[in-house]
């Protein structure tokens, strides 16, 4: 792809290296940009600075948030008894809009894959597993992706909470096989949840 402008041709690659983005749709909205209001550019430009300077990970659950804990687990009307354990904010998300949890969440930051380099320490498994030690959590609902990397993590998660008197459940199977959270709609993903089945019985069937 020719440009006419070293700028342009700048802004186009740095914004075809968002995902999805290839060159062509990379330069639509470039120019669609350079359409709008020069007031309009310098709003997003400040709310993504803004955003990548002062957004933090909840100390309690690693979800995306503005302060030290997250407005979720600081709800008093949610069961912090009850922990779901999920990938990242995208499944946060996508559960949330069913209406059908009113647990707290515990977020990996991803799923164990030795294919990308990922393995248990690069998630944190670790501090999910020192709440449960620490005796007020009765109940873990892993609601991973139904992948593999999805099954392999839920297996690593349920071996080192084994020993705990906890309730370690997942979400029903009305996720198809190899489909992600964040792409179920939310009337089946809310019964998924409802539905719950104990971790162990999957291991049997």
């Amino acid at each position: 792809m020719d440009f006419s402008s070293k700028l342009l041709e700048n802004a186009v690659n740095e914004m075809a290296q968002l995902p999805g983005i290839g060159k062509r749709t990379a330069l639509r909205m470039v120019l669609h940009l350079l359409k709008q209001p020069k007031e309009q550019t310098t709003y997003l430009a400040d709310a993504l600075k803004h955003f990548r300077d002062e957004i933090k990970l909840c100390s309690n659950c690693h979800n995306i948030s503005d302060i030290e804990i997250c407005n979720i687990c600081t709800n008093s009307r949610r069961d912090p008894e009850v922990i779901c354990v999920v990938e990242d904010i995208r499944d946060v998300m996508a559960i949330e809009n069913t209406a059908q949890f009113k647990g707290l969440y515990h977020v990996l930051g991803g799923k164990i894959s030795p294919i990308e380099g990922i393995g248990p320490q690069n998630l944190t498994i670790d501090s999910l597993v020192k709440k449960v030690a620490a005796g007020n959590i009765k109940e873990i609902i892993l609601a991973l992706s139904s992948t593999m990397e999805g099954d392999t993590t839920n297996f690593y998660i349920y071996r080192q909470l084994q020993n705990y008197s906890v309730n370690l459940t997942t979400i029903a199977r009305g996720i198809s096989v190899g489909d992600e959270i964040e792409y179920a709609d939310e009337v089946t993903l809310g019964r998924s949840i409802i539905n719950r089945v104990p971790f162990e019985q999957g291991l049997k069937s």
